[in-house]
């Protein structure tokens, strides 16, 4: 259930950090030291992120004896994927980890009811012992298992936050970046299925911020990390990518989704496209808790001009997305279809 916000003064803290210097980890931990926080990492390469901070390289599905006796105010976990990692970590630190933050999912609900749903929404069944293997399929229930493991070894001492599709600098997934070079190359763009189908994102500085401000004022729960109110859709991200980004001309043409799949493509092709798995409905939660507990986000539109300056305006040849060519070829076969 939902916590409650604590004062919010900002002592300085002492924090933990599992995972530290990818996309997420790296804006928490970024956060945490301009907030003034000591930080300490846990993670298994050098690396010139967060140089003021104390780094412990080792892996964390090895020996965490390094980490006996240690005792921190806040622990946030952002690589758990398997319940067994929880449970070693806490047999390392115990108490000593202080608030234990997980960085969950909304991969972790059954088909929600209906638009707006909260935080009470029932979930997938947990993952059993014996799946160790992280897939798309076993990914939600899996961090189903985690949460489990989570409130059951730190108890009222847990918060557990689920962010939708995670935006930003340094996303090595290059989902919705894929689409703001997609976009800021104009022309005619192949927009998935249909413009109604719901989408939430959430910037990964928003994100960070909520984290840190959960670890910091000691808040428990269970939290929505998602940056727009139901209903927002594919359209809507679209049509403010094409103001954002898209030079004078672009234009989006909606292709349907059954005739998508009939050529083979899926999510897997066309990123952040549900590509007809009703779990999209998850794609509408409640942010509200988060907000009442230091949510603030900035508009897509910002997110979209910050990558963009990033990357630069040339589409990239590597990651995911449609090539040029294939969407080309697949909008001349939908015309000439209809």
């Amino acid at each position: 259930m939902v916590g409650v916000l604590g004062d919010g003064t900002g002592e300085r803290m002492r924090l933990l950090a599992i995972g530290g210097t990818r996309f997420i980890g790296r804006h928490v931990v970024e956060t945490a030291s301009a907030a003034g926080h000591d930080v300490t990492l846990v993670h298994r390469s050098p690396t010139e992120v967060a140089p003021d901070a104390e780094h412990l390289l080792l892996d964390r599905d090895g020996d965490l004896s390094v980490l006996a006796g240690r005792r921190f105010d806040a622990t946030v976990d952002l690589c758990a994927y398997l319940p067994g990692q929880v449970r070693s970590l806490h047999r390392a630190l115990g108490e000593g980890a202080g608030r234990y933050v997980v960085i969950s999912s909304t991969s972790v609900y059954d088909v929600p009811a209906g638009p707006g749903f909260d935080e009470s929404s029932p979930t997938l069944a947990a993952a059993g012992p014996d799946v160790t293997a992280v897939t798309a399929e076993t990914y939600g229930p899996l961090k189903v298992a985690v949460e489990h493991a989570a409130r059951e070894l730190w108890g009222s001492r847990a918060t557990v936050v689920r962010p939708t599709y995670v935006i930003g600098p340094h996303d090595y997934t290059r989902r919705f970046t894929s689409w703001v070079e997609r976009v800021a190359a104009g022309g005619e763009v192949l927009a998935p299925g249909a413009p109604t189908d719901p989408l939430q994102l959430v910037d990964v500085r928003d994100l960070a911020g909520l984290v840190v401000r959960l670890a910091a004022d000691d808040v428990g729960g269970t939290f929505h990390a998602v940056g727009q109110d139901p209903p927002y859709s594919f359209a809507d991200m679209l049509t403010e990518l094409v103001g954002a980004v898209g030079p004078a001309g672009t234009r989006l043409t909606w292709v349907d989704q059954e005739w998508l799949l009939a050529q083979g493509e899926s999510d897997a092709t066309i990123p952040l496209w549900g590509g007809g798995d009703p779990w999209v409905a998850a794609n509408a939660a409640d942010p509200s808790a988060a907000r009442r507990a230091g949510l603030a986000t900035r508009p897509v539109t910002d997110s979209a001009r910050d990558l963009l300056a990033e990357v630069g305006p040339a589409p990239s040849a590597t990651g995911p997305g449609l090539t040029r060519d294939r969407e080309v070829e697949l909008l001349a076969a939908w015309h000439a279809r209809t």
